[in-house]
């Protein structure tokens, strides 16, 4: 459905689920663009001192600070990308095309691609405001102006009395850039992580991201959606009925602008980077590579001709789930499901999200990842099916009062049996990753390798979206001799005193095609995958360091 699409967003999106090995992800669980574990083992192997003995370590209580400020910059981070995943369900209670959805789904890419901006923000800087600062503090300014800028405008946005419903491309426009602003926000507190806090706790980096980003997430869109739904709030909330939720999308903007603004100026006034305070604790060195030479090394991993063939089956691997994945969750909230509803299902998965990895690690900690990825390809596939079954049973069971207990119950099996598959899959790719990156070039060469599979789920979903619109077939009924093929036909049969029916959804057709494309793909070049395991570790290492 990926309910968790609606709010992540899809594939995307952007969420990072809590893994052993990877920071937090927002559709399905994303990569993070830099695995921090091997870096963080290898800090705190050196961290012994000079005579060769280990360090003592006096635990996390003398840097409860910089903990809790790592923790409050990634809850930042959450909060864009959660909005940013609520819009979509939004958009679509206001009766938007699927190809405006598609518009909107480019939004969620920068944390795809900031793999091509990354060397420019590690090697770029002012020496003597710090490394991370020159990036951090101008970055969340923008931030907060973008918000602050942008509450103005935002239901003036969203409004749909006008004849050409919101204005999808100038939201697009602004969220694309705060998306962009989130993801190299990412890179410098991801850098910053690592020598903020001392050799010995430098471990607790990745749960500051794991958990920051899911409450921050939390906060922009499941939290949003039920503070500004009119009915959750008449509902849950309120003693006397209103027309209109807690807040508004410019209510909340503004609020998160202001606290974007004074929390970077405390940020940038007080917090010193490079204090003395900081070499005593002997904070681990940052090693600086240059721009050029990482876009050469990124260029020779490309060019091996495992790792070639390993991308091209990364790219086309999420094909099958695109329909299930990227328009599920919309369709329901076109079905009438209330779409706070829908975001709140999302909190009892939590738990889940949390243990599935540490269950299925245990599968994949093997010489053959990759098996239980081949496995759990068409269960997921099936899936999908049960998705579209789901979508065409939602009409029926709604009644004047809404839904009944049972069908969230339904809903939130099939989200739950979803995960499965998804986890299983998306744990043993990473094991994979781990398993064939050159130890010498471990983090390029992993940031890489997950770059390409978070693309592979973001373009198969937003053509999925693009492709909705067209394979659905209306007919007028009511007006003799007029059709619905377009906008102006659809008006035109309105306009007679008719009204336009879907006689085929094309969701149901596209849920179809993906399903075999997927079969198709996991029988011919799935196996191709199994066997990319055979290879020996030379294969995958990069000739420019031998």
């Amino acid at each position: 459905m990926e309910l968790s699409e609606s709010m992540r967003h899809q594939n995307g999106r952007q969420r990072k689920p809590v893994v052993v090995t990877a920071d937090m992800s927002d559709r399905e669980p994303k990569l993070s663009d830099q695995e921090m574990v091997d870096e963080e083992e290898a800090l705190i192997r050196s961290s012994d001192n000079e005579d060769g003995h280990p360090r003592g370590r006096n635990g996390i209580r003398g840097e409860l600070g910089n903990i809790s400020l790592l923790l409050f910059l990634y809850v930042l981070q959450g909060i864009p990308l959660g909005l940013a995943g609520s819009i979509p369900l939004i958009m679509q209670s206001k009766n938007v095309s699927y190809k405006d959805q598609a518009y909107f789904s480019f939004v969620f890419w920068p944390f795809s691609l900031k793999l091509l901006w990354a060397p420019l923000v590690d090697s770029l800087y002012v020496q003597k405001f710090g490394r991370r600062k020159s990036w951090l503090v101008p970055t969340q300014y923008l931030l907060g102006l973008f918000m602050l800028a942008l509450s103005f405008i935002a239901d003036s946005l969203l409004e749909s009395n006008g004849p050409n419903g919101p204005d999808v491309v100038t939201l697009t426009a602004i969220f694309f850039m705060l998306a962009f602003l989130a993801a190299t926000q990412d890179i410098a507190v991801d850098g910053w992580a690592l020598t903020m806090l001392s050799r010995e706790n430098v471990g607790y980096a990745s749960t500051c991201n794991s958990v920051g980003q899911t409450a921050g997430y939390f906060l922009g869109n499941v939290l949003f959606l039920a503070l500004e739904s009119a009915d959750f709030c008449n509902k849950y909330l309120r003693f006397e009925p209103q027309d209109r939720g807690l807040v508004t999308l410019s209510d909340f903007l503004f609020f998160w602008g202001i606290v974007f603004m004074v929390s970077t100026t405390l940020v940038a006034v007080i917090k010193k980077e490079n204090s003395g305070q900081q070499r005593l604790k002997r904070r681990p060195k940052e090693e600086t590579q240059g721009v050029v030479e990482t876009y050469k090394l990124l260029l020779s991993i490309i060019k091996m001709p495992t790792v070639f063939t390993f991308c091209c089956l990364l790219l086309t691997s999420k094909i099958g789930f695109s329909a299930a994945d990227a328009v599920t969750g919309l369709k329901l909230v076109e079905a009438g499901v209330p779409k706070a509803e829908l975001a709140l299902l999302a909190v009892p998965m939590v738990p889940l999200q949390i243990l599935l990895p540490l269950i299925i690690s245990k599968y994949t900690a093997g010489p053959r990842p990759l098996d239980v990825f081949y496995k759990a390809f068409p269960f997921r596939l099936l899936i999908g099916l049960e998705y579209a079954l789901l979508v065409w049973w939602t009409p029926s069971v709604k009644h004047d009062e809404g839904f009944p207990v049972y069908y969230y119950a339904v809903v939130l099996l099939s989200y739950a049996v979803h995960q499965v598959a998804l986890y299983s899959m998306y744990v043993a790719c990473m094991a994979f990753h781990a398993k064939v990156s050159d130890p010498v070039i471990g983090g390029t060469y992993m940031t890489l390798l997950n770059t390409v599979t978070n693309l592979g789920g973001n373009w198969p979903s937003t053509l999925a979206l693009w492709l909705v619109d067209p394979l659905t077939s209306k007919e007028c009924q009511g007006a003799a001799g007029q059709t619905c093929g377009s906008v102006e036909e659809a008006g035109l049969c309105v306009k007679e005193g008719g009204v336009c029916v879907t006689a085929l959804d094309g969701y149901y057709v596209e849920s179809l095609v993906c399903v075999v494309i997927g079969l198709c793909w996991w029988i011919f070049l799935g196996k191709k995958m199994k066997r990319l395991q055979e290879q020996s570790p030379s294969a995958w290492h990069c000739r420019i360091h031998k």
